[in-house]
């Protein structure tokens, strides 16, 4: 089933026989025999990149190729989005497929995680706005009722120019993640004023720690550094990796190497 507009899709949503359906990239992987797919790549309001005073909104139906080529989008996201899959993949796969997938893996939703992101949810009859930390609660389970659909995601504008971005795969391109990492901080007049990381790939969901974060917030570049063991020893006990395709000791030592490395550029 297409629909044209938003109304019309949260409508249809009613049906929970219907998939929700964009790119495909993920669900046709697997496919299901008999499945009936809501497609929503043709509905305007799930389609747009635009900016409020406080937010720039990405509708959940953008393919990466169009985060990547629109100006509006921060130079952090356009790297995490360029390095999913293939061409072939960017042009077809979206934002909100990536996020709704579930996946601790899911190379945008670790960038929205780290800009401390929202999500804007509806159902036919209402909408909901929650931090996009809120929307994982454990592997493959989100907040996301029967009836709902990921409109919108809403990234909070400013302090995103300093960031850090590695993704760690079996191959330079092409590859599903091992360990990916995203950092962002903002210091003005030699004062840390923004801190937040984020670790994909190596538990149930995306691991972000603001109590850790904010260890550093306030602090001069020169009183940063005479925590910075503590910082990392927190982080250190915090990340704990499951075991998957590579083993917990190995995504343990990218994560601390990649904080460290992070901390480095910034000169801490």
């Amino acid at each position: 089933m297409v629909v044209y507009s938003l109304q019309e899709a949260l409508e249809a949503r009613k049906d929970q026989s219907l998939i929700p359906y964009i790119g495909g990239t993920d669900i046709m992987v697997w496919p299901k025999e008999n499945a009936k797919y809501l497609h929503l790549h043709k509905v305007p309001e799930m389609k747009q990149i635009v900016e409020d005073d406080e937010y720039i909104r990405f509708g959940a139906a953008c393919t990466f190729t169009e985060v990547i080529k629109h100006p509006l989008s921060p130079q952090i996201l356009k790297d995490a989005c360029a390095q999913i899959g293939a061409p072939a993949i960017q042009n077809a796969g979206s934002i909100g497929g990536n996020i709704g997938n579930g996946s601790a893996k899911a190379d945008s939703a670790l960038i929205f995680m780290a800009t401390h992101s929202k999500l804007r949810l509806a159902n036919a009859e209402t909408e909901r706005i929650i931090p996009i930390k809120d929307f994982y609660q454990g592997r493959k389970k989100l907040n996301l009722a029967t009836d709902e659909l990921i409109v919108e995601v809403l990234m909070p504008k400013g302090r995103l120019d300093n960031y850090y971005h590695k993704k760690v795969g079996a191959r330079g391109s092409l590859a599903i993640s091992r360990v990916s990492f995203a950092g962002l901080m903002d210091i003005q007049d030699g004062v840390i004023t923004h801190c937040a990381t984020a670790f994909g790939a190596v538990s149930d969901v995306i691991l972000r720690f603001d109590e850790i974060d904010g260890m550093l917030v306030g602090k001069s570049i020169q009183a940063a550094k005479e925590i910075k063991g503590d910082y990392i020893k927190a982080m250190d006990e915090a990340i704990v990796p499951i075991r998957g395709r590579v083993g917990i000791a190995y995504r343990k030592d990218v994560c601390m190497h990649l904080l460290k490395d992070f901390l480095e550029v910034n000169k801490i």
